[in-house]
């Protein structure tokens, strides 16, 4: 089962925004391990070499991993599903005209939409009115967010790792084609817009699966979800097998000394996130090899020794059953297929039939650097940049256009 987003609750509860700040975090301590381990290993080589790897490599990490949910809609995954069901279920004259005018890439972009091919596209894409080259983040940061490099064509076959999802729309292939090989990123079918991944995506991975794993548990203990003494014992597992400073007895011991059960929850989520950098840093420097070949077929977390490995499975179950079908979430995600679907129902429909007083007044709602051309062959281009607005809403901000252009409330 998917995450759905982040549980929803005051403003003490982990959002959008300081998930992207912790996951950059964690991503730079990922760094800094992998990177000091392998300037070591690789101690022979130039200093250009040990420096990148000693000094930028945490930068680069962390500036992918504060990008790497920039493309996901309102309402995350709900907001995503939303906007597929959308266009799956167009009919009629708008349906026919969808399927004339857009190539089968160009359809499966929108009936399969992924936010991490939108956030390729937000962080690269010349929107008008603003500087060419998007946010001109270098080659290896741009590599390091593109999880799936593969197109809509080829996307969305789960018996390869780098073909589970999209990592880029059409319009954004060749940029990618650019970066593959400026880097030397392995393409292995010429034919097939499908790339081997960037070994550093695997460390954006490893920084987001740490955080989304361990950080909904320290919600959903603020939220009354899970108990202090719950969270305690899946948490103190992971140290069970451990001596010195990290020995089970030592953290519990300190556990025990803090007064404030939030803090408790803090101190434990800690302790296992730097315990799972490390044993992560193990994993990539054992897999450098498959890393560099672009053969690894699994993520970093799915290589953890077997009782870790376990362990996160059993976090990974807990967290369906108790925290992600928890009334509030799922009334939250409910929400985000309304919004959402209300929000394209009338900016679609608007640019597809652009001639009417309507729909003259809700193009003027999107903001310029959108450009909505109103020509047939166009008609993909002015999907995107309808898809474009919306994706780019806060979910307060989508809440409160919904309302206002479908009259819930007219101030």
């Amino acid at each position: 089962a998917r995450r759905p987003g982040h549980l929803p609750g005051p403003v003490f509860v982990h959002n959008r925004l300081t998930h992207s700040l912790e996951v950059a975090s964690v991503g730079r301590s990922i760094g800094k391990a992998v990177g000091d381990a392998l300037a070591e290993r690789y101690s022979n080589m130039d200093e250009e070499f040990k420096e990148f790897y000693k000094y930028e490599l945490p930068s680069v990490i962390a500036a992918a991993c504060l990008a790497h949910d920039i493309g996901n809609p309102p309402f995350g995954h709900s907001g995503e599903d939303a906007i597929r069901v959308f266009f799956r279920e167009l009919e009629g004259d708008a349906g026919k005209r969808f399927t004339d005018n857009l190539s089968e890439n160009q359809q499966r972009d929108l009936l399969y939409f992924e936010g991490n091919a939108n956030a390729f596209r937000t962080l690269t894409h010349h929107f008008n009115e603003n500087a060419p080259g998007g946010f001109r983040l270098t080659y290896a940061t741009l590599a390091s967010i593109i999880k799936y490099p593969s197109d809509s064509l080829n996307g969305f076959d789960k018996s390869r790792l780098v073909t589970k999802k999209s990592g880029f729309f059409d319009p954004e292939i060749d940029t990618y084609k650019n970066i593959a090989a400026t880097l030397g990123i392995p393409q292995p079918d010429p034919s097939k817009n499908v790339f081997s991944r960037h070994p550093f995506v695997f460390l954006v991975e490893a920084a987001d699966d740490i955080c989304y794993r361990i950080i909904d548990f320290e919600d959903a203990h603020r939220l009354n979800i899970l108990s202090k003494e719950t969270i305690k014992d899946l948490f103190l597992s992971f140290f069970d097998n451990e001596e010195g400073y990290d020995s089970r007895e030592r953290v519990e011991a300190t556990f025990n000394s803090i007064n404030d059960d939030n803090q408790k929850i803090q101190f434990l989520r800690a302790k296992l996130i730097n315990f799972l950098i490390f044993r992560l840093k193990d994993v990539f420097m054992e897999k450098d090899e498959q890393l560099l070949s672009g053969t690894l077929s699994k993520s970093l977390i799915e290589y953890l020794p077997e009782r870790e490995k376990a362990l996160m499975k059993i976090i990974d179950d807990f967290s369906v059953e108790h925290i992600y079908n928890y009334r509030s979430v799922v009334e939250i995600e409910i929400a985000g297929y309304n919004v959402i679907g209300g929000l394209l129902k009338e900016f679609i429909y608007a640019a597809m039939n652009p001639g009417s007083s309507k729909s003259e007044k809700l193009l003027q709602l999107i903001s310029q650097q959108f450009v909505i051309s109103g020509k047939p062959e166009m008609l993909y281009y002015d999907i995107l940049a309808v898809v474009d607005y919306i994706a780019g809403m806060t979910d307060l901000f989508a809440v409160d256009i919904y309302r206002k252009i479908t009259g819930i409330t007219i101030r």
